[in-house]
């Protein structure tokens, strides 16, 4: 896949925050996202994230891309760049 996010984070607090969502992510965790709106989103990672480093706009940033697989049925994966996840809450293992 090769997508670029909307945003890029440059702080050094921002990237520290990243990472440790990043450690967070296991691979088949069952996860609830608390998103930076207030919504929620339920899934299963199908990787773990990693950091990618990105340029946009002249600037050098980071962001990781999450696939988060549905937790049943035969919904399509989503994809969430990992800035607009501002909580994980652990459900269980797939």
């Amino acid at each position: 896949m090769n997508e670029l996010p909307e945003r890029i984070v440059e702080s050094q607090e921002e990237i520290a925050r990243l990472e440790a969502l990043c450690r967070v992510l296991d691979d088949q965790a069952q996860v609830r996202l608390r998103l930076a709106d207030g919504s929620y989103v339920d899934g299963v990672v199908a990787v773990r994230p990693s950091m990618q480093t990105f340029r946009l706009d002249g600037r050098e940033g980071t962001n990781a891309l999450l696939r988060l697989e549905p937790l049943s049925g035969t919904t399509p994966p989503r994809y969430l760049w990992l800035d607009g996840v501002a909580e994980v809450i652990r459900l269980g293992t797939a």
